[in-house]
């Protein structure tokens, strides 16, 4: 009898033990929706959920990659100017892991599981248009030799003249040109001025800003309703044009020389 008990105990903890997680997609964290990024953040580490990787777009959107081991979800976060916009649901592969259901059981297969997980591991669902990786093992191959070589600035190379290599080779682009918002494209030791940041500033404050950076009004002209101002920073040698238009800076640039730049 005292057998049979024990048999019994160790069939339950047994089924207790493979009772799988409770699940959370993304459709059970709405309520995370048109909150600040830093408070999402708090949210999801409260739900077991764990930051994996981060990944900005040089058209200004932030997406962010949360796994749930428990139960096995990866999620991604969409962010615009520091609030969620969307949360959806994203593959294993996302986020690092092997395994699990839906389209990155789909585009691996039986046969090419090993090589497309190292793509998926890469680029990430948003690179998609429709953020979703392809159902097509051999197109994904091909997505990701393009995202691979778009983003480390290789020549562009699609000897397949495929469709997914060259939107890979985009996606892979607009991520590197994202990553690098940071840099001004110059080499050297000399200071650089920041003024991207300022585009779409009220003419007033962008102009006491600029002084505060350093620089000077080399020269100002209008033609219509549009007034050109060129301001010259001496230390960084850089020379930008200011397009002014309805009271605020409509364009600012580095134009590299003017006459009136010295």
């Amino acid at each position: 009898m005292a057998g049979f008990t024990k048999f019994v105990s160790t069939v339950a903890l047994a089924a207790l033990v493979a009772t799988p997680a409770l699940a959370e997609k993304a459709s059970q964290l709405s309520s995370i929706n048109g909150s600040l990024g830093r408070d999402a953040e708090s949210a999801l580490q409260s739900r077991g959920f764990a930051h994996i990787s981060t990944h900005k777009s040089d058209s200004g959107f932030i997406n962010s990659y949360w796994w749930k081991s428990q139960s096995k979800d990866c999620v991604t976060v969409e962010l615009y100017d520091g609030r969620v916009m969307t949360i959806n649901d994203a593959t294993p592969g996302d986020c690092g892991h092997s395994g699990g259901s839906g389209n990155a059981a789909a585009a691996v297969g039986i046969v090419a599981g090993a090589a497309i997980l190292g793509a998926l591991l890469s680029h990430k669902s948003h690179h998609h248009e429709n953020d979703q990786h392809l159902a097509d093992a051999q197109a994904e191959q091909q997505y990701e030799r393009g995202y691979t070589d778009g983003l480390h600035n290789a020549s562009y190379h699609n000897y397949d003249r495929s469709d997914a290599y060259s939107n890979g080779y985009t996606a892979g682009v607009d991520e590197r040109n994202a990553k690098l918002s940071h840099h001004s494209g110059r080499g050297g030791y000399r200071s650089y001025a920041q003024i991207d940041d300022l585009k779409g500033a009220r003419a007033a404050g962008g102009m006491s800003e600029l002084e505060r950076r350093g620089f000077r009004q080399a020269d100002n002209f209008a033609t219509g309703n549009t007034r050109y101002s060129i301001q010259w920073q001496p230390q960084s040698r850089q020379c930008v044009q200011v397009t002014i238009a309805d009271g605020k800076f409509y364009d600012v640039r580095d134009i590299g020389q003017h006459p009136k730049c010295h």
